[in-house]
């Protein structure tokens, strides 16, 4: 278990990670990436149940991860290698050839901490639906997480996984909606306005819980919050509010930056705003 200090610490050194990465590759997807840290990083240092240095693709016996959202892959790369799942130096592969750090997460390649190809976005809560309910039949008591763009609501398979869990009660089941109001051609609302997402996913029978996605405190206490509530019939949806972008100020609330790379200029200026914490790889 991380303090507050050293949660933070690490979520600025991955956002660090971050820059780096998607610069040396010249290709990625920063604003996401950079926005979703501080709650990957209450997740796996934290709350969820895994077992870093041992990973098994079932998963028996801990808790899963699932990303939808596969394209801020550099944030989840980046907190498995800082949690253990593999050395701190494979970092620097990302998206060049025969990496195992492919630009969306991807099976084929067997990097440790990683259990679905998420390429295509809507696919991941059917994905988590289907390891919740079989944990339950092996009365696993793991719990599932998922994380989805607000974008991503978008995929209609979103929302047939959605209704699915819901009326079959999937009560092991926390998901996550980055909801930073931005897409890659613009705001959400412009493009499809999402409407109320607390009282769609209600209707839907799931509890929902809302948190700032940068804030710590918050973070852990609501996801903690969110493990109480497994058991009793109803999958969790937590809301989480953030910044794309957030870190670095030229890049806040500026959806040009959901898939494009810094140049030099621009990852010199974003890492002097990037303290290295934990040590660069």
């Amino acid at each position: 278990m991380l303090s507050n200090t050293e949660l933070e610490a690490a979520a600025c050194q991955i956002r660090r990670d971050v820059i780096r990465m998607i610069h040396g590759a010249k290709s990625g997807h920063t604003g996401g990436s950079l926005g979703c840290a501080d709650y990957f990083t209450v997740l796996y240092f934290n709350v969820m149940q895994h077992e870093p240095h041992a990973f098994r693709m079932h998963g028996k016996g801990e808790d899963l991860f699932f990303l939808s959202n596969g394209h801020i892959s550099p944030v989840l790369y980046s907190t498995l290698a800082r949690c253990g799942y593999f050395p701190i130096h494979e970092l620097g592969t990302f998206r060049k050839l025969h990496t195992r750090l492919q630009g969306h997460p991807s099976t084929h390649h067997h990097l440790p901490g990683i259990r679905m190809a998420s390429g295509s976005l809507g696919q991941g809560l059917s994905n988590a639906v289907g390891a919740a309910l079989a944990k339950k039949m092996d009365q696993d008591k793991g719990i599932v997480y998922t994380l989805h763009g607000d974008g991503e609501l978008g995929e209609g398979q979103i929302w047939e996984a959605a209704l699915f869990a819901g009326a079959k009660g999937v009560d092991n089941l926390i998901s996550t909606i980055d909801c930073n109001g931005l897409q890659i051609d613009g705001s959400t609302k412009a493009v499809l306005d999402l409407g109320d997402l607390r009282a769609k996913f209600e209707a839907f029978n799931w509890t929902v819980l809302e948190m700032d996605g940068h804030n710590v405190t918050e973070i852990e206490k609501t996801l903690q919050q969110a493990k109480g509530l497994c058991g009793q019939g109803k999958p969790v949806m937590i809301l989480m509010k953030t910044e794309m972008g957030h870190g670095v100020d030229f890049m806040v609330n500026d959806n040009k930056w959901h898939g494009t790379a810094p140049n030099d200029e621009q990852a010199a200026a974003a890492l002097a705003q990037l303290p290295v914490t934990l040590g660069d790889y």
